[in-house]
């Protein structure tokens, strides 16, 4: 592949997961504010502290762990699908998505909001079944076989 067309392809992959991203922000803002008007709570006491807490340090290692994978998949001139199998990316394609949730969903159980966790899985949900798609097929075109392999074996 030459320079310019994995320039191209990088640019088109980063293109979708801005705009993945974008919907949690945006969402999330939306839950944030549904949950200031409507004051909705789920919980009665604090016992899902712990659980929002956990999933924050959870998330937020999953992010980073992700992040520092993904670049070193630069260090390969000729990709295969073991390539992608490193780090988080040998139980998800998309570890980032997965840490994002989880962070969202952290924040809404510590701060009781049911519109925040409400959004959040809407959120996931907008993310998997209309940018992850172009994502893989974004991928495929620029690592082609080797990465259509590993799509085989890391479902999501």
């Amino acid at each position: 592949m030459e320079k310019g067309d994995e320039k191209i392809h990088k640019n088109k992959v980063h293109r979708v997961l801005a705009h993945s991203y974008t919907v949690y922000l945006v969402l999330f803002l939306v839950g944030v504010c549904l949950d200031f008007i409507f004051k909705i709570k789920l919980f009665s006491d604090s016992v899902m502290l712990p659980v929002g807490f956990f999933f924050l340090l959870l998330s937020s290692a999953l992010i980073v762990w992700a992040q520092k994978t993904g670049r070193d998949l630069r260090k390969y001139t000729e990709i295969k699908k073991e390539h992608f199998s490193k780090g988080p990316y040998s139980y998800t394609r998309v570890p980032t998505q997965w840490g994002l949730f989880l962070l969202m969903l952290g924040f809404g159980i510590i701060a009781n909001a049911l519109f925040v966790i409400l959004t959040t899985i809407l959120s996931f949900l907008i993310a998997r079944f209309m940018f992850l798609d172009k994502h893989d097929k974004f991928l495929i075109e620029k690592y082609g076989e080797a990465y259509a392999e590993y799509k085989k074996l890391v479902k999501f």
